[in-house]
Order: structure tokens, then C-alpha cells, then sequence
């Protein structure tokens, strides 16, 4: 027997926060027949960045992350504004954060964070050759340390739990596994 889509029968926004939407879906099972109600965060695109010096250095970000709450260490990234393209939301998040800017910004491809419960995709980006121009402009929520690391670390500061973020490891596997393979780089 092949999966089949499902009949939605309703879709009725519950709440709206300022980053995301709670949507209740009511739909039936191609299989059995039975209506059932699934729950959907609604957001909007992510993007995050990996960026590289000239040296070969990542600029990665300390942050605290209220639902962990603890330190999470990862690369630049944020919500794609409405009007802007993603790359466009890269290169803003890349320079708000960290205050480096690029020479050339790659698409690495998108991943959907949880199919789920979210109807959003994130979409990362390789900077090449970034340097720093200013200041970060941060937001009066963050709080963010810069730091700079080798690339041949990445997977080892994987692999021992610093960086511990689902999306930051999936845009790094597309840069290791995927990218790099192919750049002759």
C-alpha cells in the first residue's frame, strides 16, 4: 500500500505570537477513514549562514537560547523578513549579528526543521571570504559573543557536543557532505 496526502477537512488559526502561528488542521486518514486534529506552527523561512574567512575560519556565535536555557554555540542565522528573499535575510543576519560581510554568499539548499508540527523550511548559505566591517547590530533581545574557529574543528566540536543545534549540524553536513565534495575546494 502506497502513502497517500490526507483530506484536509478544516484549517482554523488558534493564536498568533509575533514569530509564529498555532493552526489546527482537521483531517481525514486515507487509510482508515478517521478525522483527526494534527496542531501546525506556522512560520516563516529561516536562514542560517555558515561563514568563512579568508583563513578558513568560521564565525560562530554564542548565544543563549531560552528553551535550553543555556549557551548554545552556532552559526549566524534568523527569520526571512516579508519582501526579502533569503539570501537577502542571510546577508542581514550575517552583518547584524556578527558585523562581517561577504564576498560571495552560496545557497547550500533548504531542510524543513520538524514536517511535523512546522510549515517552514530553513535555507542556508556558505560566505565566503567574509570580513569584518562594524560593529554587529543587535537586537535588544540578543546577546551574542563572536567567536572564530578553524573549519577542520567543525566536526569535532560536533562530534563533543559544543554545538548541540539540529539546523547548525544539517547546514553543516551540506557544506561537508554535500558542498565541498563538489567545489574542488
Amino acid at each position: 500500500m502506497s502513502v497517500k496526502p490526507w483530506d484536509i477537512l478544516s484549517s482554523d488559526l488558534d493564536r498568533s505570537y509575533r514569530i509564529f502561528d498555532l493552526r489546527t488542521d482537521r483531517a481525514r486518514s486515507p487509510r482508515t477513514g478517521e478525522d483527526y486534529d494534527f496542531y501546525v506552527i506556522e512560520s516563516p523561512e529561516w536562514v542560517n549562514v555558515i561563514p568563512l574567512t579568508p583563513t578558513d575560519e568560521v564565525v560562530l556565535i554564542r548565544q543563549y537560547r531560552h528553551g535550553i536555557r543555556d549557551i548554545a554555540l552556532e552559526i549566524p542565522g534568523g527569520l526571512v523578513d516579508p519582501g526579502d528573499s533569503p539570501r537577502a535575510a542571510a546577508r542581514r543576519e550575517l552583518r547584524e549579528e556578527t558585523g562581517y560581510g561577504e564576498e560571495d554568499m552560496i545557497s547550500l539548499g533548504s531542510v524543513h526543521p520538524n514536517p511535523a508540527i512546522q510549515d517552514n523550511r530553513c535555507h542556508t548559505f556558505l560566505a565566503r571570504n567574509v570580513v569584518y566591517s562594524g560593529p554587529p547590530e543587535l537586537e535588544a533581545k540578543e546577546d551574542i559573543d563572536v567567536v572564530l574557529q578553524p573549519l577542520k574543528d567543525i566536526p569535532r566540536l560536533i562530534s563533543d557536543g559544543l554545538i548541540t543545534h539540529a539546523l547548525v549540524i544539517a547546514a553543516f553536513y551540506r557544506y561537508f557532505m554535500e558542498y565541498l565534495p563538489t567545489s574542488g575546494a
